[in-house]
């Protein structure tokens, strides 16, 4: 399975809850998150999107740890049961 088929199913899963995604382009901003995922009375999402057996970077690990010490939930997904598992 590609990163791509699984952005596919995240898009389509969160539609079905009655969200919204929103592709992030980060400007001199290395390692940040490729999606935010908006759900109706639940916090912001960001999500990193990996291909099956992926793992993130260090400089993506930074990134995402210096947004989840300012409040925000940072996932990585990388198999359609992740992305169930994150919009649980």
């Amino acid at each position: 399975m590609r990163e791509s088929e699984i952005e596919k199913y995240l898009v389509k899963c969160v539609k079905a809850l009655g969200g919204e995604v929103r592709k992030v382009r980060w400007i001199g901003r290395n390692g940040a998150p490729d999606r935010v995922v908006m759900l109706p009375e639940r916090p912001t999402l960001w999500v990193e999107l990996k291909a099956p057996g992926e793992k993130c970077r260090p400089h993506q690990i930074r990134e995402h740890e210096r947004m989840r010490c300012m409040g925000q939930t940072v996932a990585t997904v990388d198999s359609i049961d992740a992305v169930n598992e994150v919009l649980a």
